[in-house]
């Protein structure tokens, strides 16, 4: 039976990711129940803050391709006033392997790898090498490794990332393997919604390789975290750990439901979850309440911010030189400008003369940035933020703000702690990150 109910929405509603999760619910053919929290926004095949419930099927697409993308926040036995932000900072970007496809520079063993090497699924063990090459890498795009104050003077770590290539490849290859293509096609972001049955053994599969990478990813996290401390010479004396990418078997109305959540944060009733907002930003701890919304809403919540601009539209987007056909030997290319031939054909390579074509780069077109990075620097230097890495696209102007989305979920959440940032460490502007959480 396809659903008729309209999903819950919090907050305004974004018409193009109503319409998107509707399209889901209905492509399910279950009576799927639907939920957008407050940051949503338009993604691949299900929007960025939906939730969706499901009886007899799973989404891998709604799971997304960076699979169990998560945050981990730990307080510190460190007070602020011991803490000298500029050099722990430094010394975060110089140890941490930021950046898509990087290999961790320190050796990494944990149980988790074991797990791999032996897992049921065949291509997960042949990644057994790619995932101990990445456990404790961060990443590009919005992932990070931030430092934040309390109001009560006590430092903390927080850091959001997922299962890097490991989960990338595996939700790339199940995809595939949905459409009846071959595992290592190249991977495409679905437009449509796309399901497994969960009685078959594809869909046993992807639940035991999804459940896999959220090992790996909550590993990756903790990782990072004790590493930090480490840098700190500090202690931890409070941790919240959640992942905002999942599925999860859950019991709700006296039902078994599989709750997929795509960017939106579990918060049943006493539940603590690491919500952050924007580099400039506040995040907070949150807790779930029990009330009628929070039943209504599959006991859920925001996971950031929400974007209010793509990355294209904050950081300008990608220029798109002309390269030859024959580039990896010749080398020719012609600037992105650089105007057809009056036939409509590509204009000729200096070099050999052959044909060319466009071709993405990784330089972007800032004339038509909407945000001003320098600007943005300068407010975070006045706030004293220190900065490392980070670009245009990640500004705080191409965000929501926290509080605004927070308030929307009213009687679902409390906040908890308050964590004001001091430190930021993210991928460089030249980074690229294909996950798009």
């Amino acid at each position: 039976m396809t659903t008729t109910s309209e999903p819950l929405v919090f907050g305004p509603a974004d018409p193009r990711s109503v319409e998107q999760l509707r399209n889901c619910q209905q492509a399910s053919g279950e009576l799927a129940e639907g939920v957008l929290c407050a940051d949503h926004h338009l993604g691949y095949s299900m929007p960025i803050g939906g939730v969706m419930a499901l009886r007899e099927k799973i989404m891998p697409a709604g799971v997304g391709f960076d699979i169990a993308c998560g945050n981990c926040a730990v307080r510190t036995d460190m007070p602020a006033s011991a803490l000298d932000a500029g050099a722990a900072m430094d010394e975060i970007a110089r140890t941490l392997s930021f950046g898509v496809g990087r290999r961790n520079s320190e050796p990494v063993d944990h149980p988790v790898l074991d797990e791999i090497a032996r897992a049921n699924f065949e291509r997960q063990r042949g990644m057994a090498r790619l995932a101990a090459d990445q456990l404790g890498t961060i990443g590009g795009g919005n992932h990070y490794v931030d430092l934040f104050v309390d109001d009560a003077g006590w430092v903390w770590v927080g850091v959001h990332f997922g299962s890097r290539g490991f989960g990338h490849k595996t939700a790339a290859g199940f995809l595939n393997l949905m459409r009846n293509r071959r595992w290592a096609d190249t991977p495409s972001e679905p437009e449509r919604p796309g399901f497994m049955e969960l009685g078959t053994d594809l869909g046993q599969a992807y639940v035991e390789a999804m459940e896999l990478a959220g090992r790996y990813a909550y590993a990756g996290r903790e990782w990072v975290v004790a590493r930090v401390l480490q840098i700190l010479g500090a202690g931890e004396t409070d941790r919240v750990h959640n992942h905002h990418n999942f599925a999860w078997r859950e019991e709700h109305g006296g039902e078994t439901l599989w709750v997929v959540r795509k960017g939106a944060t579990p918060a049943w009733p006493g539940q603590r979850g690491f919500v952050g907002g924007s580099m400039g930003d506040d995040a907070v701890i949150v807790v779930g309440k029990e009330s009628a919304r929070s039943k209504a809403a599959l006991y859920s919540t925001v996971h950031g911010a929400g974007r209010v601009m793509s990355r294209s539209a904050a950081a300008g987007p990608f220029v798109k030189p002309w390269r030859c056909l024959d580039y990896r030997n010749c080398g020719g290319r012609l600037p992105p400008k650089t105007p057809k031939q009056t036939n409509g054909g590509s204009p000729r390579c200096p070099r050999c003369g052959g044909k060319m074509k466009r071709s993405r780069s990784r330089e972007r077109d800032t004339s038509r940035a909407r945000i001003d990075w320098n600007a943005t620097l300068a407010a975070l230097r006045e706030k004293r933020i220190e900065l490392r890495g980070g670009a245009a696209d990640e500004a705080p102007g191409a965000y929501k703000r926290l509080d605004d989305v927070l308030g929307f979920h009213g009687d679902t959440i409390e906040i908890q702690h308050r964590l004001h940032p001091i430190g930021v460490a993210m991928a460089g502007p030249d980074e690229f990150d294909p996950y798009k959480d």
